[in-house]
């Protein structure tokens, strides 16, 4: 197929180029040979008059040119690929579909555990990839390499459609055994009591901690974690406090001799989002899972009440 003298399968291959920027890779991925991958950037080059790829040591670098086309050969194929994929309607019972959906272990635990136990029931044939935030998660919703993003409004892209899930508040968290702690604890308290926080990356601190930070005040941390769900059993059989999740409290209380006392600050309320890309806005099957969160979150307020 070629317009303009230009062969359309090698847009394919110019995307995937710039991607891994090594014609080795590239090939595999494409499972062409090594031989016919270069012979596709070449005629690439020829029919740009750019060499697209240059070698710089042992890498190989777009060139401006090539950087330009970027986005425009990835815009293109993403729309070409959701009206080729586009289905009229999207049957939950008998669908076979796995949905890809980057979100923390806080959101699987306090929503996505719901949503897998209504699957079983209604969709038997859906299946969830889920996956850690991290920092090309904005490039592969770009890409068209995930179906849904479940995070903090801040955490948004302008690009993109999105969607409220629940608003959420925060609360302090200790052992039942804590007896250093009362019914409630004094600011000052606080800030003094050994504290378990949570760390998703080292680049970013917590929604909590940034708070603290930005009004000048100072927790003594004495336990850093990786994920939520690690911190109310670390709490157990020790006279540590912790900030957590409002849900996901609630939750763990019910599971571990845990009390929930009222944080002595306020802290904002957390707008949880639910995002996904803009060349599938019209899929069935998407639409039917962003139902599916929504009826979840109802069912828990309802449960929850006023």
């Amino acid at each position: 197929m070629r317009f303009q003298n230009l062969d359309l399968n090698l847009l394919v291959a110019l995307d995937v180029l710039l991607e891994e920027r090594n014609v080795s890779r590239a090939a595999a991925r494409l499972h062409l040979s090594q031989s016919a991958m270069s012979g596709a950037l070449g005629r690439l080059r020829e029919f740009f008059g750019d060499e697209l790829l240059v070698q710089v040591g042992r890498q190989m670098v777009p060139t401006p040119r090539a950087e330009s086309l970027a986005h425009q050969v990835r815009d293109i194929l993403l729309r070409i690929q959701s009206a080729v994929e586009a289905k009229p309607s999207f049957d939950p019972a008998s669908a076979r579909r796995t949905f890809r959906i980057v979100t923390s272990d806080y959101i699987t635990e306090v929503l996505l555990a719901d949503v897998v136990r209504r699957l079983k029931r209604v969709a038997p044939g859906i299946s969830l990839e889920l996956i850690p935030p991290g920092t090309s998660t904005s490039e592969c919703l770009q890409r068209g390499e995930l179906d849904f993003v479940i995070t903090p409004d801040t955490h948004m892209l302008d690009l993109h459609p999105k969607e409220i899930l629940f608003e959420e508040t925060y609360c302090c968290v200790v052992w039942t055994g804590n007896t250093r702690v009362g019914d409630a604890l004094s600011l000052e308290q606080y800030l003094e009591s050994g504290h378990i926080g949570v760390a998703l990356s080292r680049q970013a601190p917590s929604a909590d901690q940034g708070f603290l930070e930005r009004f000048g005040h100072e927790r003594r941390i004495e336990v850093t974690v990786p994920s939520f769900c690690s911190v109310p059993h670390l709490l157990v059989g020790t006279d540590l406090v912790a900030t957590m999740h409002s849900r996901l409290a609630r939750l763990y209380a019910r599971l571990l001799p845990l009390r929930i006392l009222p944080l002595p600050i306020e802290f904002p309320t957390l707008i949880e989002m639910v995002q996904w890309s803009r060349y599938f806005e019209s899929d069935p099957g998407l639409l039917w899972m962003r139902e599916l969160f929504q009826a979840c979150v109802a069912e828990q307020e309802s449960r929850q009440g006023p």
